[in-house]
Formats: structure tokens, sequence, C-alpha cells
């Protein structure tokens, strides 16, 4: 009787138990317990990664907040901090060929993004709408630059051609396109409810009310993730300046860098403060690479809970 009345122990058995905030989910009846030493070998591999990646940021980031003094005592890089001074960033940001350069990368990447998303957002959506003019041989032609390319050299005299040699615009028409991206928004937009779509234009919309009222607002995960991969694309982009451009006031952010890291030349602006001992030029080189690696730390963040249902739901479901 006691059995009958009272919490039966099989029930409690296969009580289902709510995951926690922090806590694992639940793992599938067919898969076993994780033993201890496994659990102490992921753990330790994971930190052993961690390490691996921010020891390296580490030294950066502390080297550029060091005196000339410490980094002398130091042979270099700087491991243990003594003291803090942003000397090094207010010379880089206070005029001078850094901060034009970092203005430049500021400009073509937001402009450059948007051009570029406004084009793969047109692209896929005519491409998804399968009974747009054409669509089927615009998509082979898309995928078949793919697997095949003109070149180097054809690339830099159509680009010569154009007069767009010693532009900003040689910064971005030359890669404002990527047919991945592309792919990638079309499989998002195929998957939308054709249902919605159908009673939009039972009710008199048009394609654009559509795109911009029903698909783009549906599919803001996917968007937003493949304008970060346009966004840092822009901001780390180097070789377009290095072939395209020959007035250094032009150049953007990531060629100044690599002026400062490779040939160990000095910014317009830095040079007297270097020769009088007041600036380490190692620190100038450790802050102008914080201040390349700052907005992508930045906004990575808020855009990493889009990548799984961005990437998964319009890779591998389209």
């Amino acid at each position: 009787m006691t059995a009958v009345l009272g919490t039966r122990p099989d029930r409690e058995e296969t009580r289902v138990k709510k995951p926690g905030r922090w806590s694992a989910p639940p793992r599938p009846v067919w898969e076993e317990d994780p033993s201890r030493a496994g659990q102490a070998g992921k753990g330790i591999a994971l930190g052993l990664a961690c390490l691996a990646i921010l020891f390296p940021l580490w030294i950066v980031i502390v080297t550029s907040l060091q005196t000339k003094k410490t980094i002398d005592e130091a042979g270099g890089l700087v491991v243990i901090p003594k003291g803090i001074t942003f000397v090094a960033y207010q010379e880089l940001l206070g005029g001078g060929q850094v901060q034009r350069a970092a203005l430049v990368s500021v400009g073509v990447t937001v402009v450059g993004t948007l051009f570029s998303m406004a084009v793969s957002v047109l692209c896929a959506y005519g491409l998804s709408r399968s009974g747009s003019l054409g669509h089927r041989w615009i998509l082979m032609t898309l995928l078949a630059t793919m697997f095949f390319g003109a070149g180097l050299i054809p690339t830099y005299l159509l680009v010569q051609a154009l007069g767009l040699t010693d532009t900003y615009l040689a910064l971005i028409l030359p890669s404002a396109v990527s047919v991945f991206n592309i792919l990638v928004l079309r499989a998002f937009f195929m998957n939308i409810s054709q249902e919605l779509v159908d009673s939009a234009r039972i009710d008199g919309a048009g394609e654009w009310r559509i795109l911009f009222r029903i698909v783009m607002p549906l599919s803001r995960a996917v968007i937003a993730v493949i304008s970060l991969f346009y966004a840092v694309g822009y901001w780390s982009a180097w070789f377009n300046a290095s072939i395209y451009l020959t007035d250094q006031d032009m150049m953007p952010l990531q060629n100044v860098m690599i002026q400062l890291v490779q040939k160990q030349e000095r910014p317009v602006g830095l040079s007297a403060q270097i020769n009088t001992g007041q600036l380490s030029p190692l620190a100038i080189q450790m802050a102008v690479m914080v201040l390349a690696l700052l907005p992508v730390a930045v906004l990575s963040p808020f855009v990493q809970k889009h990548f799984k249902k961005g990437m998964l739901t319009g890779a591998v479901k389209g």
C-alpha cells in the first residue's frame, strides 16, 4: 500500500531534469557518462588551447603599454608588466599617418560592407526565387567563378583600364562579392516559408516589399554573420592596397602595420619621439597591432550567437 500511494522509484529515475543556465545539456540515452579522467583531459586540453591563444595576445598588449625603459630591461617583449602607460596610443591617435590609415580602414570597411551586403542580398534573393529570369544560368556562372579565376595580371589590367588605381574603389570593388556568401544567403532565403511569401503577394506586396518586410527580418541571423565576414575581410585586407595604391597617404591600417613590423619603418610624426628616447619602436609596433585587432575582437562576441543558426541553417539545409 505504501508503494502504491508513495512515489514510485521508476518514475523518479525516468524524470528528466531541466538543465540550468550553466549546466550541461542532457546526454543521449545511448551515450555513456564521461569518466573523471576524460573530463580532466578535456579541461586540460581546452586550458592549453586557450593559453596558446591568449598568451601571445597578452604579450602584445602588455608590451604596448610599457615604457622604453621597461622594454629595454626586458630585452624586447614584456611578459610581466611594470606599470602602465598609454604614451604609444596617444602618439598614434594624436595625428599623423597611423590615425589617417585607421580612418581609411574604417571608411573602407563600412562602405565596402554595406555595398557587398546590398549586392549579395539582392543576388541571393533573386536566385532563391525559382521563377526569376535566368536564375539557373546565373547560378551556374557564379559557381564556375569559385573554381576558375582569371588570375592577378588580368585583374590588375582590368582595374587599371577602369581607372580605379590610386582610388579607394580599388579597395572595394575587386573583392566586393563572395559567391560563397551569396550561396549561404540563398539557401537561407529558400528555407523561409513559402506560405508567408504567397500571403504577402495576395495582399498586394511586390518583390521589394517582400524582401524588406518579410525575408530580411526573418534572416537577421545569417545577415549578421555574412556582414561580419565581409567586415573582417575588408578590415584585414592589405593586398589590394599594396598593388593598386601608390600614395602612402591612402594606405589602410594593415599596410602601415606591415611597414612597421616587417620593414621597421616609422610612421610620419613619430620619428622625433623615438629618436629622443621617449618612445620605443617595439611599443609602437605592438600598439598598432592592438589597434588592428580591436574592432574584430569587440564585434565578434555580439555576432557569435548568430553563427550556429546563420551558418548551419543556410549551408546545411539548403
